[in-house]
């Protein structure tokens, strides 16, 4: 479904991302993992349009979408979160989700429906599909942290993607939180049937979801394998252990 093929992107002289190639099935969740400076966000960027490479392509479904602007990599039904929290602080929950299936729609312009009467039905699935169904009328500011996390993934659907990017899901949540993050992911893939790509620093919970695992180096991907390839990789093994011979996690 996505392929990625010697993608680069320079800042001032400093590789983010120096040759990384990837490449997801359909239905699988793949794992990006890497130390901290690895350029995994700038990947995901890259991936997305934010950011246009200097060299290298990206490939979905077969078509080239290299450095076409994130809009229309999103009409291509590609979604993602952020590493930081990116929600409208001031609006309720539901209006949050509703202006991302709205945006889809391209209702975003109508002189003639109020827009709470627009996409209701639509707004309300998701947000039972994620849990947050009981939060609808809440202020986004007013929300835990966790449920802020879960709220841009909710957005993310708004969007009706097939294929779903997570830059970092976990972060900053708490071990219960976390724990019901993770069964987010496991249903939208085994019943949404969405591809998944996420970077994530938690290893228990990239070994526990992952069909597929790539790791990122200065920039450079090392090794995509199983999580058993992955996991007693020598050059995985040098980056994360300093040379241990003892298999991660």
């Amino acid at each position: 479904m996505l392929q990625v093929k010697s993608l680069t992107k320079t800042f001032g002289g400093f590789k983010a991302v120096n040759g990384a190639n990837l490449d997801v099935k359909k239905g699988e969740i793949i794992a990006v993992i890497g130390p901290n400076g690895a350029g995994k966000t700038t990947l995901f960027n890259l991936i997305t349009g934010i950011l246009k490479p200097d060299s290298g392509q990206v490939f979905f479904k077969n078509e080239d979408i290299t450095g076409l602007p994130p809009y229309i990599v999103c009409k291509k039904r590609i979604s993602r979160s952020f590493q930081v929290v990116n929600v409208f602080q001031r609006r309720t929950v539901f209006e949050n989700v509703q202006v991302s299936v709205l945006a889809r729609e391209n209702k975003t312009w109508n002189l003639f429906t109020p827009s709470k009467k627009l996409v209701i039905e639509e707004t309300n699935r998701i947000l039972e599909s994620v849990g947050l169904i009981d939060k609808g009328d809440d202020i986004s500011a007013a929300l835990s942290h966790g449920d802020r996390k879960v709220l841009e993934i909710a957005m993310a659907l708004g969007g009706n993607p097939e294929f779903l990017i997570l830059d970092e899901p976990t972060a900053g949540m708490a071990a219960e939180e976390t724990d019901r993050c993770i069964d987010l992911i496991k249903q939208l893939s085994e019943k949404m049937g969405l591809t998944i790509l996420f970077c994530e620093h938690d290893m228990e919970l990239v070994f526990s979801i992952s069909d597929r695992i790539m790791v990122m180096v200065r920039g450079s991907t090392i090794i995509q394998g199983s999580c058993e390839e992955v996991r007693c990789n020598e050059a995985v093994q040098d980056a994360y252990l300093g040379g241990s011979d003892v298999c991660l996690m």
